[in-house]
C-alpha cells in the first residue's frame, strides 16, 4: 500500500505594513522561489496604508494606552472598515505580485473562523483620565487552521489578521502575534518578521543570534514601539514549537540562512 506523503509544514511570514509597498521585484522573485518548495501563510499588517487613507489615524488621539502601559489603536467598528478597505487593496496587490510568479494564492480574513480573541482591556487613558471605552481589540486565544485547506508547496494564503471575539464581535488584534499564533497552529518551523530594520539592535549593535530569554529581557527593559511587540510575538510562537523566528528586511531565503538578520531560538 502507498503511504501518503507526510504534509510540508508552511513558512510563516509576516510582512510589515510599514515596508510592504518598498519590497522590491528581486524580494517576490524570492519569496516565489521558496514558496515553490514550501506552503506559504503570509500576515499582512496595515499601519501605513491606514495612516494614507485618513489623517485622523495619523494623529495622537488614534492611540489609545492602558492602565498597564500598553499601547493599541483606538479601534471602532469603522476603523474595522476601513482596515478591511485597504487590507482588500493592499491584499489585491499581494496576490498578483504572487500569481504573476506562479503562486496560487488565496486571501482569508483572520475573523472568518481561522482567529479567535479573548475580552480586551476596558480602562483607557484619554485627556489624562482613566476612563471606560470599548475599544474593538482583544487577545488572541485561539487559532483554528481548518480554513487553511490547501497548505501545499505552490499555494500561498494571505490572512488578514483580524479575529472574532466569544460575543461574534470583529476585532483588531496585532499582526505579528497573529503571525505567531498562526505559524504554532501550522505546525511552522519558522516564523519571519519582515519590517524596515535589518536587525534587533542591543546598544546600537546589530544582533544576529539571541536566545529567547535574553530577547525577552531586553524587551522588558530597553525595546520600544514595534520592536517591543516583535519580541513579544517571536516569545510566542517558540512558545507554541516554532523552532526560530528571524527579524530582518531581506528576501526570505536570506533570512532563512541566516546571511542576515536576526535569528531567536529557544536556547
Amino acid at each position: 500500500m502507498t503511504e501518503t506523503p507526510t504534509p510540508l509544514p508552511p513558512t510563516v511570514v509576516k510582512l510589515g505594513g510599514s515596508c510592504l509597498a518598498d519590497l522590491d521585484g528581486g524580494w517576490w522573485d524570492d519569496l516565489a522561489e521558496h514558496g515553490r518548495e514550501r506552503p506559504l501563510v503570509l500576515v499582512h499588517g496595515w499601519s501605513k496604508p491606514l495612516k494614507q487613507l485618513s489623517p485622523r489615524y495619523s494623529e495622537p488621539s488614534a492611540i489609545l494606552r492602558d492602565r498597564y502601559g500598553n499601547q493599541s489603536r483606538w479601534t471602532t467598528p469603522e476603523v474595522i472598515e476601513d482596515i478591511k478597505t485597504v487590507s482588500a487593496e493592499l491584499g489585491g496587490e499581494v496576490l498578483r505580485r504572487l500569481e504573476q510568479r506562479g503562486i496560487a494564492a488565496e486571501r482569508l480574513l483572520g475573523s472568518d473562523g481561522l482567529v479567535s480573541a479573548g475580552a480586551g482591556e476596558r480602562w483607557w487613558w484619554k485627556d489624562k483620565q482613566l476612563v471606560e471605552l470599548e475599544n474593538l481589540v482583544g487577545p488572541i486565544t485561539g487559532v483554528d487552521p481548518a480554513p487553511l485547506t490547501k497548505l501545499e508547496p505552490g499555494r500561498a494564503y494571505l490572512v488578514t489578521p483580524l479575529a472574532r471575539n466569544a460575543a461574534g464581535q470583529e476585532v483588531n488584534t496585532d499582526a505579528d502575534r497573529a503571525a505567531a499564533a498562526i505559524a504554532g497552529a501550522t505546525g511552522a518551523t519558522d516564523l519571519i518578521l519582515v519590517t524596515d530594520v535589518a536587525h534587533l539592535l542591543i546598544d546600537g549593535e546589530p544582533v544576529r543570534e539571541i536566545t529567547a530569554q535574553a530577547a525577552a529581557e531586553f524587551r522588558d527593559k530597553g525595546a520600544t514601539g514595534g520592536m517591543r511587540k516583535k519580541l513579544r510575538a517571536a516569545g510566542e510562537a517558540l512558545d507554541r514549537g516554532v523552532e526560530r523566528v528571524v527579524i530582518g528586511s531581506a528576501p526570505v531565503t536570506d533570512l532563512l540562512a541566516a546571511r542576515t538578520g536576526t535569528v531567536i531560538t529557544r536556547t
